[in-house]
Protein backbone atom coordinates (compact mmCIF):
# COMPACT_ATOMS: atom_id res chain seq x y z
CA UNK A 1 0.00 0.00 0.00
CA UNK A 2 1.55 3.35 -1.03
CA UNK A 3 2.32 6.18 1.37
CA UNK A 4 0.59 9.34 0.18
CA UNK A 5 -1.34 12.40 1.28
CA UNK A 6 -5.00 11.91 2.21
CA UNK A 7 -7.50 14.00 4.22
CA UNK A 8 -8.09 13.32 7.89
CA UNK A 9 -11.33 14.41 9.62
CA UNK A 10 -11.47 15.15 13.33
CA UNK A 11 -14.98 14.00 14.25
CA UNK A 12 -14.77 15.73 17.65
CA UNK A 13 -14.52 19.11 15.90
CA UNK A 14 -16.91 18.35 13.02
CA UNK A 15 -20.42 19.75 13.44
CA UNK A 16 -21.82 18.20 10.26
CA UNK A 17 -22.36 21.49 8.40
CA UNK A 18 -21.58 19.85 5.03
CA UNK A 19 -19.41 22.65 3.59
CA UNK A 20 -16.62 20.17 2.83
CA UNK A 21 -19.00 17.90 0.92
CA UNK A 22 -19.85 20.56 -1.65
CA UNK A 23 -16.20 21.64 -1.99
CA UNK A 24 -14.89 18.14 -2.79
CA UNK A 25 -15.02 17.72 -6.58
CA UNK A 26 -14.33 13.98 -6.29
CA UNK A 27 -17.24 13.27 -3.94
CA UNK A 28 -14.85 11.72 -1.41
CA UNK A 29 -16.66 13.14 1.64
CA UNK A 30 -20.23 12.57 2.82
CA UNK A 31 -22.25 13.43 5.92
CA UNK A 32 -22.94 10.16 7.73
CA UNK A 33 -24.67 10.05 11.12
CA UNK A 34 -24.24 13.82 11.44
CA UNK A 35 -20.47 13.84 10.81
CA UNK A 36 -18.28 14.36 7.75
CA UNK A 37 -16.59 11.12 6.81
CA UNK A 38 -14.22 9.98 4.08
CA UNK A 39 -16.27 7.71 1.82
CA UNK A 40 -13.24 5.96 0.35
CA UNK A 41 -9.52 6.66 0.16
CA UNK A 42 -9.52 5.91 -3.58
CA UNK A 43 -11.74 8.98 -4.16
CA UNK A 44 -9.42 11.38 -2.26
CA UNK A 45 -6.64 13.01 -4.30
CA UNK A 46 -5.05 14.46 -1.14
CA UNK A 47 -4.91 18.03 -2.50
CA UNK A 48 -7.03 19.34 0.38
CA UNK A 49 -9.47 21.60 -1.50
CA UNK A 50 -11.91 21.01 1.35
CA UNK A 51 -9.59 22.42 4.05
CA UNK A 52 -10.45 26.07 3.54
CA UNK A 53 -14.20 25.34 3.57
CA UNK A 54 -14.33 23.82 7.05
CA UNK A 55 -15.43 26.50 9.56
CA UNK A 56 -14.46 24.27 12.49
CA UNK A 57 -10.95 23.42 11.28
CA UNK A 58 -11.81 19.73 11.50
CA UNK A 59 -10.03 18.68 8.29
CA UNK A 60 -6.31 18.25 7.74
CA UNK A 61 -4.08 16.43 5.25
CA UNK A 62 -1.79 13.73 6.55
CA UNK A 63 0.75 11.47 4.87
CA UNK A 64 0.14 7.81 5.58
CA UNK A 65 -0.43 4.44 4.00
CA UNK A 66 -3.60 4.60 1.92
CA UNK A 67 -5.18 3.07 -1.13
CA UNK A 68 -4.02 4.78 -4.30
CA UNK A 69 -6.18 7.54 -5.78
CA UNK A 70 -8.18 6.00 -8.67
CA UNK A 71 -9.53 8.54 -11.15
CA UNK A 72 -11.61 5.93 -13.02
CA UNK A 73 -13.38 4.94 -9.81
CA UNK A 74 -13.98 8.61 -9.05
CA UNK A 75 -15.73 9.01 -12.42
CA UNK A 76 -17.90 5.97 -11.68
CA UNK A 77 -18.70 7.34 -8.21
CA UNK A 78 -19.64 10.78 -9.54
CA UNK A 79 -21.79 9.20 -12.25
CA UNK A 80 -23.73 7.23 -9.62
CA UNK A 81 -24.20 10.41 -7.58
CA UNK A 82 -25.42 12.34 -10.62
CA UNK A 83 -27.85 9.58 -11.54
CA UNK A 84 -29.24 9.46 -8.00
CA UNK A 85 -29.61 13.26 -7.93
CA UNK A 86 -31.40 13.26 -11.29
CA UNK A 87 -33.78 10.58 -10.06
CA UNK A 88 -34.47 12.53 -6.87
CA UNK A 89 -35.25 15.66 -8.92
CA UNK A 90 -38.22 13.99 -10.59
CA UNK A 91 -41.62 15.52 -9.68
CA UNK A 92 -42.83 14.43 -6.27
CA UNK A 93 -45.84 12.08 -6.46
CA UNK A 94 -48.29 13.88 -4.22
CA UNK A 95 -50.72 11.47 -2.56
CA UNK A 96 -54.39 12.32 -2.25
CA UNK A 97 -54.48 13.74 1.24
CA UNK A 98 -57.66 14.94 2.87
CA UNK A 99 -58.23 16.32 6.35
CA UNK A 100 -59.46 13.73 8.83
CA UNK A 101 -63.19 14.18 9.31
CA UNK A 102 -63.94 11.55 11.90
CA UNK A 103 -62.34 9.63 14.72
CA UNK A 104 -59.90 10.73 17.38
CA UNK A 105 -57.40 13.50 16.70
CA UNK A 106 -54.46 14.28 18.93
CA UNK A 107 -54.97 17.82 20.34
CA UNK A 108 -51.31 18.52 19.72
CA UNK A 109 -51.60 18.03 15.96
CA UNK A 110 -55.19 19.21 15.37
CA UNK A 111 -55.32 22.01 12.79
CA UNK A 112 -56.18 25.38 14.31
CA UNK A 113 -56.43 28.89 12.89
CA UNK A 114 -55.32 31.19 15.70
CA UNK A 115 -55.94 34.47 13.91
CA UNK A 116 -58.68 35.63 16.30
CA UNK A 117 -57.96 38.50 18.69
CA UNK A 118 -56.46 37.46 22.02
CA UNK A 119 -57.26 38.96 25.43
CA UNK A 120 -54.91 41.44 27.03
CA UNK A 121 -52.22 39.96 29.25
CA UNK A 122 -52.24 40.57 32.98
CA UNK A 123 -49.29 40.93 35.30
CA UNK A 124 -48.31 38.06 37.54
CA UNK A 125 -48.19 40.28 40.63
CA UNK A 126 -51.31 42.17 41.75
CA UNK A 127 -53.33 41.15 38.69
CA UNK A 128 -53.55 44.67 37.21
CA UNK A 129 -53.99 44.74 33.43
CA UNK A 130 -50.91 45.63 31.43
CA UNK A 131 -50.50 46.83 27.86
CA UNK A 132 -51.45 44.01 25.49
CA UNK A 133 -48.60 42.29 23.72
CA UNK A 134 -50.45 39.63 21.76
CA UNK A 135 -48.93 36.60 20.16
CA UNK A 136 -48.68 36.77 16.37
CA UNK A 137 -48.98 32.99 15.98
CA UNK A 138 -51.77 32.24 13.49
CA UNK A 139 -51.46 28.51 12.94
CA UNK A 140 -51.21 25.23 14.83
CA UNK A 141 -49.36 22.89 14.70
CA UNK A 142 -46.08 24.58 13.90
CA UNK A 143 -43.67 21.61 13.69
CA UNK A 144 -42.93 20.91 10.02
CA UNK A 145 -43.28 17.18 10.71
CA UNK A 146 -46.87 17.70 11.90
CA UNK A 147 -48.20 20.28 9.44
CA UNK A 148 -50.17 18.63 6.59
CA UNK A 149 -49.59 20.03 3.07
CA UNK A 150 -53.35 20.56 2.67
CA UNK A 151 -53.60 22.90 5.70
CA UNK A 152 -55.78 25.83 4.55
CA UNK A 153 -53.55 28.45 6.15
CA UNK A 154 -50.69 27.44 3.82
CA UNK A 155 -52.59 28.21 0.61
CA UNK A 156 -50.97 31.10 -1.28
CA UNK A 157 -49.33 32.31 1.94
CA UNK A 158 -46.06 34.02 2.73
CA UNK A 159 -44.48 31.16 4.68
CA UNK A 160 -41.91 31.39 7.44
CA UNK A 161 -39.54 28.44 7.92
CA UNK A 162 -37.73 28.98 11.21
CA UNK A 163 -35.05 27.04 13.08
CA UNK A 164 -36.17 25.96 16.55
CA UNK A 165 -33.66 28.22 18.35
CA UNK A 166 -34.52 31.47 16.57
CA UNK A 167 -37.49 32.60 18.73
CA UNK A 168 -35.30 32.23 21.83
CA UNK A 169 -32.40 34.23 20.35
CA UNK A 170 -34.34 37.04 18.63
CA UNK A 171 -36.37 38.98 21.20
CA UNK A 172 -38.78 40.64 18.75
CA UNK A 173 -39.47 37.47 16.76
CA UNK A 174 -43.29 37.78 16.80
CA UNK A 175 -43.57 41.38 15.64
CA UNK A 176 -40.63 41.43 13.22
CA UNK A 177 -40.97 38.05 11.50
CA UNK A 178 -44.08 36.11 12.55
CA UNK A 179 -46.78 38.72 11.97
CA UNK A 180 -49.00 37.72 9.05
CA UNK A 181 -47.14 34.50 8.26
CA UNK A 182 -47.89 30.86 9.01
CA UNK A 183 -44.77 29.36 10.56
CA UNK A 184 -43.09 25.97 10.18
CA UNK A 185 -40.27 25.11 12.57
CA UNK A 186 -37.54 22.47 12.34
CA UNK A 187 -34.00 21.69 13.50
CA UNK A 188 -31.63 20.75 10.64
CA UNK A 189 -29.00 19.39 13.06
CA UNK A 190 -30.99 17.12 15.38
CA UNK A 191 -33.86 16.09 13.09
CA UNK A 192 -33.90 13.70 10.15
CA UNK A 193 -34.16 16.23 7.32
CA UNK A 194 -35.00 13.75 4.55
CA UNK A 195 -38.73 13.74 5.36
CA UNK A 196 -38.58 17.54 5.69
CA UNK A 197 -37.49 17.86 2.06
CA UNK A 198 -40.40 15.67 0.96
CA UNK A 199 -42.93 17.51 3.16
CA UNK A 200 -41.81 20.96 2.04
CA UNK A 201 -41.86 19.87 -1.61
CA UNK A 202 -45.46 18.71 -1.14
CA UNK A 203 -46.33 22.06 0.44
CA UNK A 204 -44.81 23.87 -2.55
CA UNK A 205 -46.88 21.73 -4.91
CA UNK A 206 -50.19 21.66 -3.06
CA UNK A 207 -50.30 25.05 -1.34
CA UNK A 208 -48.53 27.14 -4.01
CA UNK A 209 -47.18 29.61 -1.41
CA UNK A 210 -46.47 33.18 -2.44
CA UNK A 211 -43.02 33.25 -0.82
CA UNK A 212 -40.79 31.53 1.74
CA UNK A 213 -38.61 33.24 4.33
CA UNK A 214 -35.94 31.07 5.97
CA UNK A 215 -35.03 32.25 9.44
CA UNK A 216 -31.98 30.46 10.83
CA UNK A 217 -29.17 30.84 13.34
CA UNK A 218 -25.63 31.86 12.34
CA UNK A 219 -24.07 28.52 13.40
CA UNK A 220 -22.95 26.50 10.35
CA UNK A 221 -25.12 23.45 11.03
CA UNK A 222 -28.23 25.64 10.87
CA UNK A 223 -27.45 26.31 7.21
CA UNK A 224 -28.94 22.88 6.62
CA UNK A 225 -32.37 24.53 6.82
CA UNK A 226 -31.57 26.53 3.69
CA UNK A 227 -30.38 23.37 1.94
CA UNK A 228 -33.65 21.63 2.86
CA UNK A 229 -35.61 24.46 1.23
CA UNK A 230 -33.36 24.45 -1.84
CA UNK A 231 -33.73 20.69 -2.33
CA UNK A 232 -37.49 20.84 -1.76
CA UNK A 233 -37.89 23.62 -4.30
CA UNK A 234 -35.90 21.65 -6.88
CA UNK A 235 -37.87 18.49 -6.10
CA UNK A 236 -41.19 20.25 -6.53
CA UNK A 237 -39.92 22.14 -9.58
CA UNK A 238 -41.19 25.29 -7.92
CA UNK A 239 -40.10 28.88 -8.53
CA UNK A 240 -41.37 30.24 -5.21
CA UNK A 241 -39.27 33.28 -4.16
CA UNK A 242 -37.04 32.43 -1.19
CA UNK A 243 -35.02 34.66 1.10
CA UNK A 244 -32.75 33.82 4.01
CA UNK A 245 -32.34 35.79 7.24
CA UNK A 246 -29.52 34.85 9.63
CA UNK A 247 -29.75 35.56 13.36
CA UNK A 248 -26.67 35.82 15.54
CA UNK A 249 -26.37 33.95 18.82
CA UNK A 250 -26.38 37.34 20.58
CA UNK A 251 -29.80 38.07 19.07
CA UNK A 252 -28.84 40.39 16.21
CA UNK A 253 -29.82 40.14 12.54
CA UNK A 254 -26.62 39.15 10.76
CA UNK A 255 -27.94 38.98 7.21
CA UNK A 256 -31.29 40.16 6.00
CA UNK A 257 -33.25 41.18 2.95
CA UNK A 258 -35.91 42.85 5.07
CA UNK A 259 -37.31 45.70 3.02
CA UNK A 260 -34.94 45.03 0.13
CA UNK A 261 -34.20 42.57 -2.65
CA UNK A 262 -34.72 38.99 -1.44
CA UNK A 263 -31.57 37.06 -0.55
CA UNK A 264 -31.98 34.11 -2.94
CA UNK A 265 -30.86 30.69 -1.80
CA UNK A 266 -27.91 29.41 -3.73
Amino acid sequence: MPVRKVVQIDEAKCDGCGECVTSCAEGAIAIIDGKARLVSEVYCDGLGACLGHCPQGAISVEEREADAFDESKVHEHLHRQATAKKKAAAPVPVPMMVPPSAGHQCPGSMLRNLGAARPAQTSGGNGDAVAPNPSELTNWPVQLALVPPFAPYLQGADLLLAADCVPFAYADFHRTFLRGKPVLIACPKLDNVGPYVQKLAQIFQMAQPKSLTILRMEVPCCGGLTRVAEQARDLAQSDVPVREVVIGVQGEIRESAMGGIPFQIR
